[in-house]
Parts: structure tokens; sequence; C-alpha cells
């Protein structure tokens, strides 16, 4: 089973692709620089060689789009499909005390979320835009978020 793990900030989106079953990392990056201006990713798959790609990010959905575009590449790419990809998680720093588990991501989930995000201004609002845009990018992957806030 192929995982992607999504962790959105305020400038950046560190993501990692796992080979569940084998436990291992197939691909990881980091777009920094996004909402901000040259923007760029630093891709990483397994027995490549690190490649640097610059591209604008003026907002979280176009960092995620750019992911996907990272791990298809015909040169670079960890997958041949994204419908490889089995479920995406996403990091959420605060979960109240309405989540004290991982849970699937749906409508209500999100609004919750936004209702809790004064309790972490700086990170839960950049978490939600990042689950919002990879929502939209790719509908028929589940989504999951685990919060830091569930250990």
């Amino acid at each position: 089973m192929i995982v992607l793990s999504l962790n959105c900030g305020s400038s950046s989106v560190k993501y990692q692709l796992y080979n569940w079953d084998n436990q291992e990392i197939i691909a990881k990056g980091i777009i920094e620089r996004v909402t901000i201006g040259n923007s760029f990713c630093v891709h990483e798959v397994n027995n490549k060689e690190k490649v640097t790609v610059e591209h604008d990010c003026p907002t979280h959905k176009e960092a995620i789009k750019l992911i996907k575009d990272c791990l298809v590449h015909s040169e670079y790419g960890a997958i041949k499909d994204l419908f490889d990809i089995a479920a995406i998680g996403h990091r959420v720093v605060h979960g109240g005390e309405k989540f004290s588990k991982s849970v699937v991501i749906n409508q209500e989930v999100l609004k919750t979320f936004k209702e809790l995000a004064s309790l972490a201004p700086l990170h839960n609002p950049p978490n939600i835009m990042g689950i919002e845009a990879a929502m939209e990018l790719l509908p028929d992957i589940p989504h999951m978020a685990i919060m830091d806030t569930a250990w």
C-alpha cells in the first residue's frame, strides 16, 4: 500500500511517499517559499539523484500540484500513476478535545478543524489550506488527519 504524507506549513510543504507494506520511504521532499515567491521543490527518490524544481507556488494548491507532478514525472518520479496512492495522511497540529486519534477527513471534520484553528493559529490554518487543496486535487483518494495532540 502506497501512502502519501503531507505536512503543510505557512510557507512550506513537506511530503513523503511510503510503501507501507515494506515500511520504506519511496520519495520525499519539501517545497520552500510557498506563498512568498521564488518557490522551489527539493525532491528525492530512492536510488535517484536529488532534484530541485523551481516553480512558483503562490498557494498551497500550487504546491500540492507540484508534488503531484514530481511524484509521477517521467525522469524523476517515484510512481507511474497517482492512483497508486491508497491514502493521504495530513499532519494537523491541534485537534482539540474533539479528536483523540486519527480520523478520516470529510466536510464535517474539516469544519471542526476550522473551528479549532485558533488553538494553533500559526499551524492549523496552513494545515487546513493543504487539506482543502489536496482533497480538491486528489478527490478519489481517502484523506486522513493525524493530530500532534493525539500522541
